[in-house]
């Protein structure tokens, strides 16, 4: 199956799991067509189906409950129950169990596609064995959730960056164009029971946002309390496409187990309802871009976090980890770097093909 197949059968298998939005599917394909990291964000689906041609050994690894569409944009900031900014992994729509080193490949590949457009100044190499060894440390000390107080402030200075300004935020939140279409009352009632109570009033607006759910529906409610901004998000979620491409006819959405499972300080405010997931926006809540970065950063270090934190969802599956710990100890040489490389390989080879045909497509 090629990607064009691949894409086409994938849709198909979505349309019948969530109201998709057709103008955002159309442009989540002009997306994939620009450069390959959106193409590899955008295409989870397309990246199960490659992984075990590509790595078979390592798609035999043992399984955790792994994050699946992980990569160096997908990890953000929150606000945990006493106020604190938590720093982790942002997504996990498409949890589901995996070979733990899927996880690990699918992050070196994205650094490796940022680096080749000079989004990250170490090498592949430096890029792997920092993952690597944040992984490997997390595992021997039992892991510990990223809470950015009196410890790493290096990190929540980085998080914290000028580029996430309250106001550009908010701007942003008022450019998302009103609701016209009728909302689900599901989605309606989740949003109003999550807002401070009284309950001022608010606007709908619909959002584009993120690249693999991109297509789902995504209501925003912006409201005004207490004489400043607030926002709340519901989205659309299925089971992860792991389904899709076993042929399983599952529906269950293993990103809530993984919350209450892993080593994390949760989001108060996040709350899986079915096919919703309900959530709040801020500025120190929300995905964290690479392009928003300080460029003085230490980037060594910040995906050696990036391993480490890998490590604290997989601790969301204690009894794999005396497993996982044996087969990474047998890993020896350059082994991520040597399967990410061969990853990164064939995402280009799909990438080269969705948009030469694109540009074809364009002049017919």
């Amino acid at each position: 199956m090629n990607i064009f197949k691949a894409t086409a059968d994938f849709e198909r298998w979505l349309a019948k799991r969530l109201p998709i939005v057709r103008q955002d599917v159309a442009l989540k394909h002009t997306h994939m067509a620009e450069a390959p990291f959106p193409f590899f964000r955008a295409t989870f689906y397309r990246w199960i189906q490659l992984w075990p041609e590509v790595c078979p050994d390592l798609a035999k690894a043992p399984a955790v409950l792994a994050i699946g569409d992980l990569h160096i944009e997908n990890f953000g900031t929150w606000r945990d129950e006493e106020g604190r900014l938590i720093w982790g992994v942002n997504d996990l729509d498409e949890a589901w169990p995996a070979s733990y080193a899927l996880d690990l490949v699918r992050l070196a590949t994205s650094a490796y596609l940022a680096i080749s457009v000079e989004h990250l100044g170490v090498t592949r190499r430096e890029a792997a064995e920092a993952l690597e060894e944040g992984y490997r440390d997390a595992l021997a000390a039992g892991g510990k959730a990223f809470v950015l107080a009196e410890h790493h402030q290096w990190l929540r200075l980085l998080a914290l960056g000028k580029l996430r300004d309250p106001v550009r935020f908010w701007e942003k939140m008022q450019e998302c164009r009103p609701l016209t279409a009728k909302p689900p009352q599901e989605a309606i009632r989740l949003i109003e029971a999550s807002f401070p109570q009284p309950r001022s009033p608010y606007q709908l607006r619909r959002r584009i946002a993120g690249l693999g759910s991109l297509g789902h529906p995504r209501i925003l409610a912006l409201s005004s309390w207490q004489g400043a901004f607030i926002a709340r998000e519901a989205k659309g979620i299925r089971t992860s496409a792991w389904a899709w491409c076993r042929g399983i006819s599952s529906e269950e959405v293993y990103g809530a187990k993984l919350v209450e499972r892993a080593i994390r300080v949760k989001d108060p405010f996040v709350r899986f309802h079915g096919h919703w997931l309900v959530r709040r926006l801020a500025p120190d809540c929300s995905r964290i871009e690479l392009a928003s970065l300080p460029k003085e950063r230490d980037e060594a270090r910040l995906l050696y976090d990036m391993g480490w934190e890998t490590a604290n969802i997989h601790f969301g599956s204690p009894n794999a980890i005396a497993k996982v710990k044996k087969d990474l100890a047998s890993r020896k040489g350059r082994w991520l770097h040597k399967a990410a490389k061969s990853m990164h390989k064939a995402t280009l080879k799909d990438w080269e093909h969705w948009r030469d045909d694109w540009k074809g497509s364009a002049l017919r």
